[in-house]
């Protein structure tokens, strides 16, 4: 029977507007443990009352960010744990931690096929960890990420990912961004993802057939998405998602 997984307590190391909406956290795990990118944490939080308040929050960092994780927090108006992130915590607090969790949507750099992820708002961080992790190795088997936010800004690490798709190993960003009236790129697009935005993004990935997907953001548009991959041919058993809110 596996023993299941203590709290252990972890230090704020730094904190930085990634967006926004998202705030990076980065913490230094008195236990740390490798991840998988796509995994997640569970943040644990105790008031002076003793009074507890628990989240689960995905990892922006990779596997190679060794000693340290990152996270990166959406500021949610009526939530417990996130405004205390963005509006009192400091450099040096310390709190609690379990983890790395999840085992069904992570992706993994060695021998890895051609790849889609599509996320949306806070559901682009797991994939953007997927990205982070296949850029520290050897390029292998195209990528590409198709990131729905409603404007440049919020797409957290752009610029990171402008230059790995400039470095010419295999990656692509196509941005879907649905409240700018025009977007530079010809690859982009000015609205949300639908299915001829998706199809153009698989063509570089080869027969969608044989294509992994990761889909990630809010449940209405987790099942869009993958309802419009399925119509352009990538089976559903290649078709991993995570999913919250309404």
């Amino acid at each position: 029977m596996t023993e299941p997984l203590r709290w252990s307590p972890a230090r704020i190391t730094a904190l930085e507007r990634l967006t926004p909406r998202l705030l990076r956290v980065e913490l230094a795990p008195a236990a740390w443990q490798r991840p998988r990118a796509g995994q997640h944490v569970d943040l644990r939080l105790t008031a002076a009352d003793g009074y507890q308040a628990q989240r689960s929050y995905s990892l922006l960092s990779p596997p190679e960010r060794e000693g340290r994780i990152e996270l990166a927090i959406e500021r949610l108006a009526d939530g417990e744990v996130s405004p205390w992130f963005h509006d009192v915590a400091q450099a040096g607090d310390e709190i609690e931690l379990r983890g790395p969790l999840g085992g069904h949507f992570v992706w993994d750099r060695e021998a890895a096929p051609p790849t889609l992820l599509v996320g949306g708002g806070s559901g682009l961080v797991p994939l953007l960890a997927m990205v982070r992790h296949r850029a520290a190795g050897p390029a292998g088997a195209p990528m590409v990420l198709v990131a729905a936010a409603r404007s440049a800004t919020e797409v957290p690490l752009r610029d990171e990912l402008l230059a790995e798709e400039a470095a010419g190993r295999g990656f692509t960003l196509r941005q879907a961004l649905s409240r700018e009236a025009s977007v530079a790129r010809a690859q982009d697009r000015a609205g949300r993802p639908d299915a001829a935005f998706l199809a153009e993004a698989l063509r570089p990935l080869g027969a969608p057939g044989g294509v992994r997907a990761y889909v990630c953001g809010r449940h209405a548009f987790v099942e869009a998405i993958a309802g419009h991959l399925q119509l352009l041919g990538v089976p559903a058993a290649h078709i991993r998602t995570e999913r919250f809110g309404g």
